[in-house]
């Protein structure tokens, strides 16, 4: 054992994020019958603990609360022996055969890491986003637009995620305002011409959002015109922000990501640094739900279980 870390204990598995990859990772690593450390510096259940109610995870019939899933994820975790701490990760060294996580909580040391840190959606910054947040306001049409049936929404932004999930919603709702800052979408074109010939779109140029309003839900939102300064208000029973995601990957040296942050994994989950996984929201891939990062958890755990006890 390397003297910097003589009489530290070196887990078989460090997880960084306790969303649903990575209490998923922790399932599966400790049915393994790894040593599992999960470090989390906000809510077990990640992101989703801000949505009112997941509809769509297998199982459910009836949905579940984001809360009470993440809670669920914990206690199960927790079941089988995996340890959480809760403290925010400052910086960590994975290119070594013993990887060293630095938190707010002290230092720790690790065989194998599952980066499952997940991304932050950018904020407007206007009076209401908070409060409202998973009153109404969400950043996810596939999770949330079955909950606005014949409704009138918002999606806010001009390029190709907020299109995408505009054109998704039109499946759903009665009305979408498609508010964007400028006077051309940044959409690829293909996806300009169907959003703009569709008849259920009406897409509001030059605007900005100014405030989200409400009690408990959201009820209308404030927008302002910036060639002519004016104000109005835009009665809506949801709003969608696509005004773009953070990956959660500041802390990391060594590893490959692409432009916007994201690591770069193979089908298998493996990055660029041998005995290091990335699951769920942090890695580059197609699908961004709660069962995808699922899946990647499971897979990252049995990955780490190949990588120090290979077949």
């Amino acid at each position: 054992m390397p003297p910097d870390i003589e009489g530290k204990k070196v887990y078989d598995l460090l997880i960084l994020g306790a969303g649903p990859a990575g209490l998923t990772a922790a399932i599966y690593g400790r049915r393994a019958d790894l040593s599992v450390l999960v470090l989390e510096q906000m809510t077990p259940g990640g992101e989703i603990t801000s949505s009112d109610h997941l509809d769509n995870y297998p199982g459910f019939p009836e949905g579940i609360s984001g809360v009470d899933f993440g809670l669920s994820l914990e206690k199960q975790a927790l079941r089988f022996g995996a340890e959480i701490v809760f403290a925010s990760i400052e910086k960590a060294d994975v290119l070594g055969d013993i990887k060293k996580i630095s938190t707010s909580g002290g230092d720790f040391y690790g065989r194998t890491v599952v980066v499952a840190t997940g991304t932050v959606p950018n904020l407007l910054g206007v009076p209401g986003e908070e409060l409202l947040r998973g009153r109404g306001i969400s950043f996810c049409a596939t999770c949330d637009g079955p909950f606005f049936h014949d409704g009138k929404v918002a999606v806010i932004g001009g390029g190709d995620a907020a299109v995408k999930e505009a054109l998704y919603l039109t499946r759903f709702v009665d009305q979408i305002y498609l508010i964007h800052r400028r006077d051309k979408l940044r959409a690829v074109s293909f996806l300009q011409d169907q959003i703009l010939r569709h008849p259920k779109v009406q897409v509001l140029w030059d605007t900005i959002v100014k405030s989200f309003d409400g009690d408990q839900q959201l009820e209308k939102i404030t927008i302002e015109n910036l060639k002519d300064s004016t104000t109005s208000e835009l009665p809506v029973d949801g709003a969608f922000l696509y005004v773009g995601r953070i990956p959660n990957t500041s802390f990391l040296n060594g590893l490959e990501t692409d432009k916007q942050g994201y690591i770069i994994t193979n089908e298998e989950t493996e990055t660029s640094v041998p005995g290091v996984f990335a699951a769920g929201d942090v890695r580059r891939k197609f699908l961004r739900q709660v069962i995808t990062a699922a899946s990647d958890g499971a897979v990252a755990a049995m990955m780490a279980v190949d990588f120090l006890e290979p077949i």
